[in-house]
């Protein structure tokens, strides 16, 4: 482990949220892990994401799959590049959604909410 590694955690790489949506449509079917705060959830959020805010992460990391793409999204993508951090250095495959549920509104991409 290098030392900026050490000192930020590991790299993560980034989707923006075109991408997330083409992979939606013909990927694999990743787990979208929303990790806003509940009532940031009810607002808007991607169909079929998962909420488990950051502060309850290492407690629900048992919840998540090993062996599945787990893709974080947040408002604007600080909160989920925290949150993809943690999950890499535990090793699961992760992306964090570049400009969040903020970007995703912006291109006028379907949310759900409730």
């Amino acid at each position: 482990m290098g030392f900026l590694e050490k000192l930020f955690g590991p790299s993560v790489p980034s989707l923006t949220v075109t991408e997330l949506s083409e992979k939606l449509k013909f990927g694999k079917h990743p787990m979208i892990v929303d990790v806003r705060q509940p009532d940031e959830f009810r607002l808007a959020h991607i169909s079929g994401a998962k909420l488990i805010p950051l502060n309850e992460l290492y407690r629900r990391m048992g919840d998540l799959p090993k062996g599945r793409e787990i893709i974080c999204i947040c408002a604007s993508g600080s909160r989920s590049s925290s949150a993809s951090k943690i999950l890499a250095k535990e090793g699961f495959t992760v992306f964090n959604v570049k400009g969040g549920m903020t970007a995703w509104r912006m291109a006028k991409l379907p949310v759900q909410k409730g």
